[in-house]
C-alpha cells in the first residue's frame, strides 16, 4: 500500500493544504501512476484556482517513453495539460523514514491570495532556503522569482542565510517602513483588491512593514500628509490609485516640506525645498500616465518591485500661481483650450465613467473653439536637449543628470531677467505645458516625446487657430511615429517659466472664472457674437484651475519616485546584468 501526501504551502496565509490518498498498486506500475494522476487532477480542479498551464513536476522513476504512454492512455488529461508536465526526480522526497510519503510541488498563479510554492522536505539534516529575486520580463515588466537551495549542514545553511540578510540590510536605499494610501474609488475601483492580492504579499516577502490608509473622500491623503502623518518614521509614501491620487500625495508631501522649512508657497519667486521621502505609484487608475512615463508599463507587480529594490527617480514639479497666490502643483500636463474644455465638460458627465473623456473630446473637437491671449516665457537656453530632437528620457538619462545640476535662475527676481523672455500673441486652439512625455497606452509617444523628467524645464506647446482637419492631423500624430510639431500652426519651446494672460483680462488681474463668469461671458458675447465663450479652463493634471491668467515655474527635481525611468530594451537581454535579490 502506498500513501501519497499532496501538500501545498500558502505564503499569504500560513496554512498547509493537505490531501492524502492510498493506492494499492506498486509505484513502478503504470496503473499506479494513472490512478494517482487522475485523483490528483480531480482534487486540484475542485480545490485550487488553477489553469491547465500550471506545471506539475513528478517522478521520473519510469522511462520517458513509458511516461508518455501513460498519459496517452489517460483521457482525463487534456493535451494542453499533458504538454506542460515535466519530469524532475528532485521533487520527490522521503519525508518520514519508514513510511513512503511523497511531496508534489504545485505552482499556482497569484490569484485570490493563493501564493503557493513547492514544499520541500524540512529536516534537520537537509534544511532548504529560498532566495527571491527580480527577473526582467518583456515590455518593461518585472517579476518575482525564487531559487531554493538545499544544504546538508545546518550550520552552513544558517551562515549563508545570515550573510545574505546582512548584505540586504546594508542596502540603505531600500525602504523598511512605508505609508500606503489606497484609493478604493479610482479607475475600475480595484485599488484595494490590487494592493491586497498583488502588492502586500511582495512587501511582506521583502520584510517591509506598512501602515495602510484607505481614503474615504477627495483630498483625504493630501490633508493627512499635511497635518497628521508622522513622516519621520517612514522611508517613503506609496499611493495605490491613478494620477489624481498621485497628485494628492505630491501636494500633501510638498506642502508639508515647505511648511516645515518655512518656505512661502504663495511667492512665485520662492525656491522650494526638495522632498526627502520618495513616492511609489501602484497603478490602479484609468490612464496612469505618470506611472507609464516613469516605468514604461502600468503593472502593479512591476511598480511594487521597484519600490522594494529602492529605486530612485527625481522628477520636476511645476508650481502654478495667480496674482502671488498659490493654486496647484503640476507634474505632467497643464492644458488650456482643447484639453481644458474636454476636462471641464467631462466633469459634468461623471456618470458615464471613463467613456466621458471620449465623448467630451469628440464634442469639443466639433465645437472647435479658439482663445486669444498672450504667452510670455523664459526659454531654457542652457540645456542640452530640445523638444524636436530624437533623444528620449530613459533610465540614467544624461540630460537630466547634466541639466539638473545647472543653477536655476528662473526663481530670481523676474524684472532682472525680463529681457530674456519671449512673447507670443494670437488665437490658440490649445496651449499645453508638458513636464514629461505624458505617454500612456493610448498615446505611446505622448504629447512631447522628447520631454525629460528631471531637467528643470517644461515643453510649452502652442497650437494656433487652424482648420478642423489640420487640428485632427495634429491630434492623430500623438498616436503615430510622425513628428506632431512638424506643422506650420504648431510651435514648441523648452522653457523654465511662462505666463499666460487671456486677451479680455489683460487689464483685469483679478479674473475669477467661478465668481465673475456670467458677467464676463455676457460681455464677451457682445464683443464677439460668433463665439460662445472667450475663456477656457486650465487642466492641471486632471483638475480645473479657477483662473485663466496664471504664472508657472519649474522646480528642478523637487520630488523623487520609487522608479528608475524607462529602461532601454537591450537591457532586458543583458545577461551580465545581475538580478536583484529581495
Amino acid at each position: 500500500m502506498k500513501c501519497i501526501d499532496i501538500i501545498c504551502l500558502s505564503i499569504h496565509t500560513p496554512q498547509l493544504i493537505l490531501y492524502r490518498s492510498t493506492f494499492g498498486s506498486d509505484y513502478s506500475c503504470e496503473s499506479f501512476w494513472v490512478s494517482l494522476l487522475s485523483t490528483l487532477y480531480t482534487w486540484i480542479v475542485q480545490h485550487l484556482p488553477i489553469s491547465y498551464k500550471n506545471v506539475f513536476k513528478l517522478s521520473n522513476l519510469v522511462v520517458e517513453h513509458c511516461w508518455r504512454t501513460i498519459f496517452r492512455s489517460c483521457h482525463r488529461f487534456p493535451s494542453s495539460f499533458m504538454s506542460k508536465l515535466q519530469l524532475g526526480h528532485s521533487n520527490i522526497h522521503c519525508l518520514l523514514g519508514k513510511q513512503l510519503h511523497y511531496t508534489f510541488g504545485i505552482i499556482i498563479p497569484q490569484r485570490k491570495f493563493c501564493f503557493v510554492k513547492p514544499l520541500y522536505p524540512v529536516t534537520p539534516s537537509r534544511p532548504p532556503s529560498t532566495v527571491s529575486y527580480v527577473e526582467r520580463a518583456r515590455q518593461h515588466r518585472w517579476r518575482c522569482s525564487d531559487v531554493t537551495f538545499h544544504c546538508s549542514e545546518w550550520a552552513l545553511c544558517q551562515q549563508w542565510v545570515q550573510t545574505i540578510r546582512e548584505q540586504l540590510t546594508a542596502l540603505t536605499s531600500r525602504p523598511k517602513h512605508l505609508l500606503v494610501y489606497i484609493n478604493p474609488y479610482g479607475g475600475k475601483q480595484q485599488g484595494k483588491c490590487i494592493y491586497e492580492q498583488k502588492v502586500a504579499p511582495l512587501f511582506a516577502c521583502a520584510s517591509i512593514s506598512t501602515d495602510v490608509i484607505v481614503t474615504e473622500h477627495a483630498n483625504h491623503a493630501r490633508d493627512h500628509l499635511k497635518t497628521e502623518a508622522e513622516l519621520k518614521k517612514y522611508d517613503g509614501v506609496v499611493c495605490v490609485g491613478g494620477d489624481g491620487m498621485f497628485s494628492e500625495i505630491v501636494h500633501g508631501l510638498v506642502s508639508r516640506t515647505q511648511r516645515d522649512n518655512g518656505v512661502d508657497q504663495n511667492s512665485p519667486e520662492e525656491k522650494l525645498v526638495p522632498c526627502t521621502l520618495r513616492i511609489g505609484i501602484i497603478p490602479a487608475g484609468s490612464t496612469d500616465c505618470i506611472c507609464y512615463a516613469t516605468v514604461g508599463i502600468n503593472d502593479p507587480v512591476t511598480s511594487a518591485l521597484h519600490v522594494i529594490v529602492g529605486d530612485s527617480q527625481p522628477m520636476d514639479v511645476c508650481s502654478v500661481h495667480h496674482n502671488n497666490t498659490f493654486l496647484r502643483y503640476s507634474v505632467s500636463l497643464l492644458g488650456y483650450g482643447f484639453y481644458g474644455d474636454v476636462l471641464a465638460d467631462s466633469e459634468r458627465k461623471r456618470w458615464m465613467g471613463p467613456a466621458r473623456y471620449d465623448f467630451s473630446g469628440f464634442k469639443k473637437f466639433l465645437t472647435h473653439h479658439h482663445y486669444e491671449g498672450a504667452v510670455s516665457f523664459l526659454p531654457a537656453t542652457d540645456t542640452l536637449g530640445t523638444p524636436r530632437d530624437k533623444t528620449r528620457c530613459r533610465a540614467g538619462c544624461f540630460i537630466c543628470q547634466h541639466d539638473g545640476q545647472l543653477p536655476n535662475l528662473c526663481f530670481c527676481s523676474i524684472p532682472e531677467y525680463e529681457v530674456g523672455w519671449g512673447v507670443v500673441r494670437g488665437k490658440f486652439l490649445a496651449i499645453n505645458a508638458a513636464s514629461m512625455s505624458c505617454a500612456c497606452p493610448r498615446s505611446p509617444k505622448g504629447l512631447s516625446p522628447a520631454a525629460h523628467l528631471a531637467d528643470g524645464t517644461t515643453d510649452l506647446i502652442l497650437v494656433r487657430k487652424c482648420s478642423r482637419f489640420n487640428f485632427l492631423r495634429h491630434l492623430l500624430r500623438h498616436t503615430s511615429k510622425d513628428d506632431q510639431f512638424d506643422m506650420t500652426f504648431v510651435e514648441v519651446h523648452r522653457v523654465r517659466r511662462f505666463r499666460f494672460t487671456p486677451r479680455h483680462c489683460q487689464n483685469d488681474s483679478e479674473l475669477d472664472l467661478r465668481e465673475n463668469g456670467k458677467q464676463l461671458f455676457s460681455q464677451i458675447c457682445r464683443d464677439h457674437p460668433a463665439c460662445s465663450s472667450a475663456y477656457s479652463s486650465w487642466n492641471c493634471d486632471g483638475e480645473i484651475l479657477p483662473h485663466a491668467a496664471i504664472e508657472v515655474g519649474v522646480h528642478c527635481q523637487l520630488i523623487k519616485l520609487f522608479a528608475r525611468g524607462i529602461e532601454e530594451q537591450p537591457l532586458f537581454e543583458d545577461l551580465a546584468n545581475p538580478p536583484c535579490a529581495l
